[in-house]
């Protein structure tokens, strides 16, 4: 059974390539969904293979129903990494959405557990951030190289680290 999360996700896809044009938030929405303010990411996939992620450390919308709109929107047609999603692909589409808690401040690498913790690499107003139970990051070291890539942070510069755990709806 899909989670309301996803269905929500997909919906918002749909809609936009239907119309160009946010989803109008939808009747019967959960309070977790309309009250909540959170950062989330959605990610989407395809055939197994990542085909767009994108998401918000913190919360940019009103409700967490808004943000997960907005990101589904962005994953599918934004992500600079892949071309925008078309119609005749969503069949295929799979999505997860991981709502974000408050991260917070860790001094070591040893605080962090690559299954139950995303991780943000920081320095300056770089950030690379990795989510958590990635399928083919096995190590907090992989883990922390991927996100500190993602920020451009070289290997020689020093950087801070912010742990946070995820709900993953399916």
């Amino acid at each position: 059974m899909q989670s309301p999360y996803v269905r929500l996700a997909l919906q918002s896809i749909t809609h936009y390539l239907n119309t160009g044009k946010p989803l109008p938030m939808p009747e019967g929405m959960s309070d977790e969904l309309t009250r909540r303010r959170a950062g989330a990411f959605v990610t989407l996939h395809k055939g197994g293979r990542l085909r767009g992620c994108i998401g918000t450390i913190s919360p940019s919308q009103r409700s967490l129903a808004e943000e997960i709109i907005m990101n589904a929107i962005s994953a599918a047609f934004t992500d600079p990494r892949f071309p925008r999603v078309r119609a005749e692909e969503m069949p295929e589409i799979t999505c997860s959405v991981d709502v974000l808690d408050a991260p917070e401040p860790i001094d070591s690498i040893s605080q962090l557990d690559v299954k139950e913790y995303g991780v943000i690499v920081s320095r300056g107003n770089r950030r690379g951030l990795l989510l958590p139970n990635l399928d083919g990051v096995d190590t907090v070291d992989e883990q922390v190289d991927i996100a500190r890539q993602k920020a451009g942070i070289s290997p020689q510069e020093s950087f801070t680290l912010e742990r946070f755990k995820v709900v993953r709806h399916t």
